[in-house]
C-alpha cells in the first residue's frame, strides 16, 4: 500500500512539475535550482492535497459540532493564513533556501564521518514497507514528544511556543499557529533523527503528512473523543484541547511552566511518564496571563498581548523570548 500511494504520488508530483513549476522556474531565471524544484514540488502536492481534505472533512464537522462558538473569526482566519504559508507558500520556500541545504550538509557530514545510520532494512531483514513506516512513525512520535515537552520547560522557548497556545478560538488550523523560528527548531531536530535512524525520502514525507493530519484533527474545534480505549491509542481533539486549556495544558499546580499531554500522537508516551490527563471535558483554551488582571493596588489591567496578525505575533514572540530568556539565567 505504501509503495503505491508513493507511484501515484510520483506520478502527479511529475505531472504538475512538468505542467507548472518547471516553466516557472526557467522563467524566473532559476534553471540552475530545477532539480531542487523537483523536489519541492511533492511538499507543495502534499500540501495541496492536504488543504483539499481539511476543507472537505474537517470543515464541515466543525460546523455541525463546535466544541465552542467560535467568537473571533478574524483570528481564524489568521490561522488559515499561517496554514496556507506553512503547507504551501511562504513557508515552504524558507524551507527550500533554507532547511533543506541545511540538512543536505549535515547528511555529507554525517557520510564523511562515516556514520551509519540504523536502517531497519538492514537491521531486521525481511520487513515489509508497511511495518517500517509504523517503526518509523513511533520512532519519531517518541522524539516528538520530548521535543514538545522541552518547549513548555524553557522560558525562552515557551516564549515562542506560547504563540500556538494563545488561540482561545482554537480551531483546525491551529496546528500551523507557530513563530517560524521555532518551526525550523523542531524541523532541523525531526529532519536529523530521520537522517540517523535511516528513514527514505518517500516514506519521511509520508510520515510528515500523516502527522499533520491527525494534528488538524486534534486542533479542530469539534466535539470529538474516541472513548476510554481510543483516548490512550490516539490524541483525540478533547484529549489534545486539555493541553490548550488555561492554567492547566501549560502550568504545573504552582503555576510555573509544565503542564500535561504533551504527546503530539500517541498518547502511550504521556502515559508512560505521567504527564496524561484523561478529564472528560472539552474546556476553554488559551494562556492565564491573557486575561485581564489586578494590578498591585487593585486596579483592572489588561492581559498579556500575543499580536492579531501574522507580523505583530512573530515579532511579539521575538520580544517575549528575549524578556522570558532572562528567567533562565536568574
Amino acid at each position: 500500500m505504501i509503495e503505491t500511494l508513493s507511484d501515484w504520488l510520483g506520478l502527479a508530483q511529475g505531472w504538475l512539475f512538468e505542467t507548472a513549476i518547471q516553466p516557472l522556474v526557467f522563467q524566473l531565471g532559476f534553471g540552475e535550482h530545477v532539480e531542487d524544484a523537483f523536489e519541492g514540488t511533492e511538499w507543495l502536492l502534499i500540501g495541496m492535497l492536504e488543504l483539499a481534505l481539511l476543507f472537505l472533512v474537517l470543515r464541515p464537522l466543525e460546523s455541525l459540532i463546535p466544541a465552542q462558538q467560535i467568537t473571533d473569526r478574524r483570528a481564524r482566519w489568521n490561522d488559515f493564513l499561517y496554514t496556507v504559508l506553512h503547507r504551501i507558500g511562504i513557508f515552504s520556500l524558507l524551507i527550500f533556501f533554507t532547511l533543506d541545504p541545511l540538512m543536505d550538509a549535515i547528511a555529507g557530514w554525517l557520510r564523511f564521518e562515516s556514520f551509519q545510520p540504523l536502517n531497519l532494512e538492514s537491521l531486521w531483514p525481511g520487513i515489509g514497507p508497511l511495518a517500517a513506516f509504523a517503526v518509523y512513525f513511533v520512532v519519531l512520535d517518541f522524539c516528538d514528544y520530548w521535543y514538545h515537552r522541552a518547549s513548555h520547560k524553557f522560558n525562552w522557548w515557551w516564549a515562542l511556543h506560547g504563540l500556538h497556545h494563545s488561540q482561545q478560538n482554537m480551531n483546525l488550523w491551529s496546528d500551523d499557529r507557530n513563530h517560524v523560528l521555532d518551526d525550523l527548531l523542531r524541523d532541523v531536530y525531526m529532519g536529523v533523527i530521520a537522517l540517523c535512524i535511516g528513514v527514505e525520502p518517500a516514506q519521511y514525507v509520508l510520515l510528515v503528512s500523516v502527522s499533520r493530519i491527525l494534528q488538524s484533527l486534534q486542533h479542530a474545534n469539534v466535539r470529538i473523543h474516541f472513548g476510554w480505549l481510543g483516548e490512550r491509542l490516539l490524541v483525540s481533539p478533547r484529549y489534545h484541547r486539555m493541553h490548550h486549556a488555561i492554567g492547566v495544558g501549560h502550568e504545573n499546580g504552582d503555576g510555573k511552566l509544565g503542564g500535561c499531554n504533551f504527546a503530539v500522537l500517541l498518547p502511550v508516551w504521556d502515559i508512560i511518564f505521567r504527564t496524561a490527563n484523561f478529564t472528560p471535558r472539552f474546556v476553554a483554551t488559551g494562556i492565564r496571563d491573557q486575561l485581564p488582571r489586578s494590578d498591585a493596588h487593585g486596579r483592572a489591567a489588561p492581559g498579556r498581548e500575543y499580536g492579531e496578525g501574522f507580523w505583530s505575533q512573530q515579532l511579539l514572540g521575538l520580544k517575549r523570548m528575549v524578556e522570558f530568556a532572562r528567567k533562565d539565567v536568574v
